[in-house]
């Protein structure tokens, strides 16, 4: 190949094509990875132009990956018949990427090709963001904050970069420095949705969800052309606002109804992206004593969660979905939809069920929550449950959160009253403005009969009315 097939992409790197709309997909597909658009299938626009461009058929067969997994080897397959004639970038991309998508593959050798990537072509914010998600697979947030702090000094003023800092600042309990990036991330580019994201995380975490709403619906405009997993992420968000501030529950479900599952009736919709969000927010709406409410919603996404469609596609879905199907009375499936768990966990290498071992025993306790049955749950769970370090489930801190919620209801509810109460002490002085976790302590306290109920039912109210008793009761966006 010749100097004249020589193209240089958004990055600066250089491409061996001899296809300018090649290199305009593969542009196009950048940003649609950095801004979680819901046209990523542009990618397969470049191999179309150019069939025999590595890094065009390299990144189609990452995005390939997860949508149609049976084209993944013919395009890897095209690749790597043309490493000869790659640059030293495509190259780059294509070890880092196979690493990636290779069954079984080993996690730290996907980690040092990453690293390697980026020290080499630190600009490359698109194979920064993969391996950002990479690590927050495998339960790394330090490894992913590392890696954009080594590339930040040469992208001060990108687009997306901020963004990619702040929430791995966030989730490693760094709570200012995380809302400060994401501000710098938002003054750059207002409609990054990351940034716009990882703010509201900062917000909600520090219980300041009044402002969290207000920011996060003034944003909602620009959510238009975002996956539908990022979408009804944002606007989960939202609800979890209305949610932990006390707010009428009619708010909360409205979020539901209109936003999130609003999702579906797009014709490009991710069912599993939108059933994520939905359980999510279902399941905190339960936790919180709202069944009656919520219960005919939770049966109806029931029905489309029996569909084996949707399972192992995620194992934080799988995990949701095991606690809704038992709830709802379908036990059969739920115990289908574990045993392929478990299937899957004894074909992972032993470094990986480490790794591992503690989402698949929480997997089994939500199916025996969901079956009603909270000791045989908290059995499993043990004396020092957190959530936290079941990271490998591919959740963040704030949709960990919920299992714990979970763990301090059954606590109370099976009559172990002195754990929760220390455990829940614990947690409200990281969280003090947070009206549920004084509700369970509340109860704690008058469960055992201490005179501090009394005081603490006064904080109690006084928090509930703290945030949205001037709020309409009606969503309007």
């Amino acid at each position: 190949m010749g100097e004249e097939e020589l193209r240089f992409d958004r990055w600066g790197y250089g491409v061996r094509t001899s296809s300018d709309d090649c290199i305009a997909a593969i542009n196009a597909y950048y940003h649609q990875v950095l801004s979680y658009g819901r046209e990523r299938k542009v990618i397969l626009e470049a191999v179309k132009h150019d069939e025999g461009c590595v890094l065009a058929n390299v990144l189609a067969a990452h995005f390939l990956s997860s949508s149609d997994p049976s084209r993944v080897s013919s395009c890897l397959e095209s690749a790597k018949s043309r490493l000869g004639q790659a640059t030293a970038y495509e190259t780059a991309v294509f070890d880092a990427v196979s690493s990636l998508i290779t069954e079984n593959g080993d996690d730290d050798v996907a980690f040092d090709l990453h690293y390697k990537l980026l020290k080499d072509f630190p600009r490359d914010l698109a194979s920064l963001k993969r391996a950002q998600v990479f690590c927050f697979y495998i339960g790394r947030s330090d490894l992913a904050l590392d890696l954009v702090e080594q590339v930040l000094p040469v992208n001060q003023q990108e687009d997306y970069v901020y963004g990619m800092l702040a929430f791995f600042l966030l989730e490693l309990g760094r709570m200012a420095d995380a809302e400060k990036a994401a501000r710098k991330g938002f003054e750059i580019n207002e409609k990054d949705c990351w940034a716009q994201h990882a703010l509201c995380h900062v917000l909600q975490f520090e219980c300041r969800f009044k402002e969290a709403v207000e920011f996060m619906k003034q944003c909602s405009a620009s959510w238009s052309s975002c996956s539908s997993f990022m979408i009804t992420h944002n606007w989960w968000h939202i609800a979890l606002c209305y949610l932990e501030g006390h707010a009428p529950i009619t708010q909360v479900l409205g979020i539901y109804d209109n936003q999130i599952m609003k999702e579906l009736e797009r014709p490009d919709a991710v069912c599993a992206e939108v059933y994520l969000n939905a359980l999510g927010l279902l399941l905190r709406v339960h936790v919180r004593g709202h069944v009656s409410a919520s219960e005919d919603r939770l049966k109806t996404l029931a029905k489309q969660l029996i569909n084996q469609t949707y399972w192992h596609i995620e194992w934080h879905l799988d995990l949701l979905c095991l606690w809704a199907l038992a709830c709802v009375g379908e036990v059969s499936k739920a115990e289908e939809l574990l045993g392929g768990l478990k299937s899957r966990f004894s074909m992972m290498t032993k470094k990986k069920q480490i790794t591992m071992q503690k989402g698949i025993v929480l997997a089994e306790a939500m199916l025996e929550y969901g079956k009603g049955n909270s000791e045989r749950a908290l059995e499993l769970l043990g004396p020092d449950f957190d959530a936290y370090y079941c990271k490998t489930i591919g959740a963040s801190d704030e949709q960990l959160d919920v299992f714990n919620e979970v763990w301090y209801v059954m606590l109370l509810n099976t009559g172990q009253v002195e754990k929760a109460i220390e455990v829940m002490e614990s947690r409200v002085k990281k969280r003090e403005g947070a009206p549920f976790l004084w509700q369970l302590l509340e109860r704690g306290y008058k469960l055992l009969g201490k005179p501090e109920a009394t005081s603490l039912s006064e904080k109690v109210r006084a928090l509930e009315n703290a945030y949205f008793e001037q709020l309409p009761t009606h969503i309007s966006v």
